[in-house]
Order: structure tokens, then sequence, then C-alpha cells
């Protein structure tokens, strides 16, 4: 691509494009960042510059970029069928293999899949099922759903509202009215002055008490991500789910887990459900189903809810255009197919969540973080001004902002939620290439605590150097 073809692009996108979770006059002051191809775990910008995506594009790309056999597979479906709906009591090949595969990877009593376009759409229609099957049981009092502080389930109206994320239900008002949200599991920001043991149990005691001001016959469901991800990658204290599991089964509240970030081998198992052992009624889905080369998401119905949908319910009044999209489910079928196949999901487990791990801990020597946690192959960095209080810098200086900068100097796509550093980099990501990402995100910090100094920022630490 040559620079006045890149400059043309650049131009028409800041002239027409609004992007996504974007302060719409910057992005037209400053111009977009323009990613022309990718292969394996890096992208390329139009100047053929490589960065190493340690974000999997969103949460999403597990298999990585340029897989010829994902391409092959739309291909091929695009000349058989390309597109067709899934109402009038109409299914499509792809669509009816791809439900069966997932409902063979969920926990044993998860048996129907609903196919939407996308986490949010997911999220809304378990919104939507989670009232449907108590008002079928006889109990439509039953209507609360318990979500958590800055948890994310996507950004139409109704994910926005399940979410509890301030900034965008302060724009997105008034939000679906019968949602609440109680604290979250933060212990590095919020429960540092007792043990994570004691913190997980105090966040499930919020669970409880929210639950009886409610009234335990009027709340439906609690919903939550294993780990939040766009949160802050906030990874649960041990003793956080099984506290909440019991809270739950005591009042008969279903479960609704969005695995719309977690699911599909992030945290070394197909579901992270399963790795917390969580049961869920229901389990949303998207981004790794299909390795993110085409959308597609939903929500897995486990048999209790599932019956009564089924037998009591008569026709359930939702549904998308893209439900159950032939190209798209045949897509996510041959990525789930070459997932099993290659073994990516017990790669993540044995090998490489077990290596990163053990290095990204490491970082929490450099004098910038005030914590470094990993699960799987999801990770984060706490960036603070003091070590010892794990105090943030003052919020003008945009630590986390310009670190995310500083990253793309580099060579590196790390993401940052306020002052924490995430990432979620492709599930085929190797030991060597973690080096890499490792040695990257060290030179990052590095130069980003040298500007902060420059700025006047006082860091109070010494850098050690990690054995």
């Amino acid at each position: 691509m040559t620079p006045s073809d890149a400059a043309g692009l650049k131009a028409l996108d800041r002239d027409h494009y609004l992007h996504p979770f974007t302060d719409f006059k910057a992005l037209g002051d400053e111009g977009s960042r323009l990613i022309t191809a990718a292969d394996g775990i890096y992208i390329e910008d139009d100047g053929g510059r490589r960065f190493l995506d340690a974000m999997a594009g969103l949460w999403c790309v597990n298999l990585g970029y340029g897989r010829q056999e994902l391409v092959d597979a739309a291909s091929r479906q695009l000349q058989q069928l390309p597109y067709y709906n899934s109402f009038f009591k109409t299914t499509n090949p792809p669509a009816a293999e791809l439900a069966e595969t997932l409902c063979g990877l969920a926990p044993d009593h998860i048996n129907r899949v609903f196919f939407t376009g996308s986490g949010s759409e997911a999220n809304d229609t378990a919104l939507r099922m989670v009232r449907r099957y108590w008002a079928l049981e006889g109990q439509p009092e039953k209507q609360w759903i318990i979500g958590r502080d800055n948890a994310y389930h996507g950004s139409t109206v109704a994910g926005m509202s399940l979410g509890g994320m301030a900034p965008m239900q302060a724009q997105g008002g008034p939000c679906v009215p019968g949602i609440t949200h109680i604290r979250q599991p933060y212990w590095f920001d919020e429960g540092r002055d007792m043990s994570p043991e004691a913190f997980g149990k105090v966040c499930a005691d919020a669970l409880e008490a929210r639950i009886q001001a409610l009234g335990p016959d009027k709340v439906a469901a609690f919903i939550a991500e294993p780990v939040q991800g766009a949160g802050g990658a906030i990874i649960p204290p041990e003793s956080y789910w099984p506290a909440i599991k019991e809270v739950l089964s005591r009042h008969d509240i279903l479960l609704v887990v969005d695995e719309v970030i977690c699911g599909f081998g992030r945290l070394g198992e197909w579901f992270g459900s399963v790795h917390y052992d969580l049961a869920p009624d229901l389990m949303s889905v998207a981004k790794g189903l299909s390795s993110g080369y085409l959308p597609i998401g939903g929500v897995l119905v486990g048999d209790r809810v599932a019956r009564t949908l089924i037998d009591d319910g008569g026709e359930f009044h939702h549904g998308f255009t893209y439900s159950g999209h032939p190209t798209c489910a045949a897509v996510a079928l041959e990525n789930l197919r070459l997932m099993a196949a290659e073994g990516v999901v017990e790669q993540v487990r044995r090998v490489t969540g077990p290596y990163l791990a053990k290095h990204w801990k490491a970082l929490e020597r450099h004098p910038l973080i005030g914590e470094a946690r990993s699960l799987g192959l999801i990770g984060a960095l706490e960036i603070v001004a003091d070590k010892a209080a794990g105090t943030h810098f003052d919020k003008t200086l945009k630590a986390g902002e310009t670190c995310r900068e500083i990253c793309f100097e580099f060579g590196l796509v790390m993401r940052s939620v306020g002052d924490t550093m995430i990432i979620s980099p492709p599930l085929v990501i190797t030991e060597a290439q973690i080096d890499e990402l490792i040695a990257l995100a060290t030179a990052a910090l590095d130069e980003t605590a040298r500007r902060l100094q420059a700025r006047g920022a006082t860091i109070s630490a010494t850098k050690e150097t990690p054995t």
C-alpha cells in the first residue's frame, strides 16, 4: 500500500467512520491507526510495521490470524448456501452441527443453544430467557437480575444495563428496569486490607445482602463473567465462586455465566465455568467461538430452563436475522474442530498458561507494577505510583493510556483499563513468543516510568532485576 493510498483511507475514515468506544473529536484530530494485514499472533499497519497482538483482536482471535482452513470453510459455505434464516421452522446444516458440537463441549446438563450475532445479543437473549422462564414457572414476580459493578455484558441497551460500567450507563439511560449491581471481587483495588479468601467471602455476602433487600422471591438470576475481562482482567479470589454458588442455590436463583471472553480455552478449559465448577443455567458465548473470523454468538441453555421453555412456553417471541447464519456457523464449526485437533485448550492449561504465569508474575518487580495477575492466557498489570501502598497515579497523568501508546511504539498491542494494563493473546502463542511479549512489555514499562517522571511524577519503588 502506497503512502497516498493510506492517507486517502485515513481521510475517508476521519470523514465518515464513527468508531466504537471512541472520542470522535479526538480521533478526528489525531487520525486512525490503519491495520492492513495479519498473520499468526501479529498484525501489520500500512507502513509495514508489525505488532505482537497481545489482545487477540478484541479477546477473540484464539487460533491466530491467517488460518486458511477458516477461510476455506467460509468459501465453501458461501458457494453452497451463503445465508438463510432460522425462522419459520427452518434450519441449515452448519447451524445444526454447530449446536451439537457446542453441547458436546459444554457441561453435561447443557444440551440446547440459541444462536445470536454477538455477545451483546447473547446477553440480551439471556435476560429474556430468564424472565420468561420464571413467568412460565408461575413466578412472574421473579424479575430482578443482579450483576456486578464494573462488569461488561455488551453495549446494547440490555447489555449496558446488565453490566455495571458507570460511564456507559451515564450515557445510555434510562437502563432496563429490574437490574441491580453488587461489588466486584477486585481484591487489589478494594480488598487489600484483608486476605483474598476473606475478601471473596465478603463479596459473596454482598450478594446475600442484596437478595435479602430485594426479597428472595423477587430475584431471578445473577449474571457474571468467570473473570471480569473488560473491567480489568479481574480474577476473583478462590473463595469467591464457591460462596456465590452456595448463596444462589439456597435461594433458588438462576446463574447466568457470561463466557464471551472466557469461553473456548481462554482459562485453559473449554469454558471458564468448567474451571470454576459453576454449573450455570445459561452461558453466553461469542468471540472465540469463530476466533473472530465472522460474527457469531449464542446462549447455551441448561436442561432446567430449556425444558420449561420447550414444554410450556409456546412461541418465544425473540430472535435475530442472523441467528444460526450458515456461513458464520460453518466457520465456527471448523474453528472448534481445529482447536480440538490441535489440542489448543490443553496447551493453554498445561504449557503456555503456566509459562505466562511465571514470567508475568516476575513483572511485579518492576517499580511501576503493584500486582501482576494471570489465569490461563489472560493477564493484568496494576500500574502504581507507590508499590507499598498500591496507590495509582493522579488521573491527570493518564499513566495507563501513556503505557498503551508506548506499547504501540514498541510493537506491542496491550490494552489499558484506567491504569490497569491487560492482555489476552491468541491461544496459539508459543513460549518463545511469550518471552517476546514479556520483553516488549518490560521495555514499554521502563519508558512509561521515564515519561511519567519527566512529567513530575514520583515513583515510590526501586527496580529489581528479575531472575
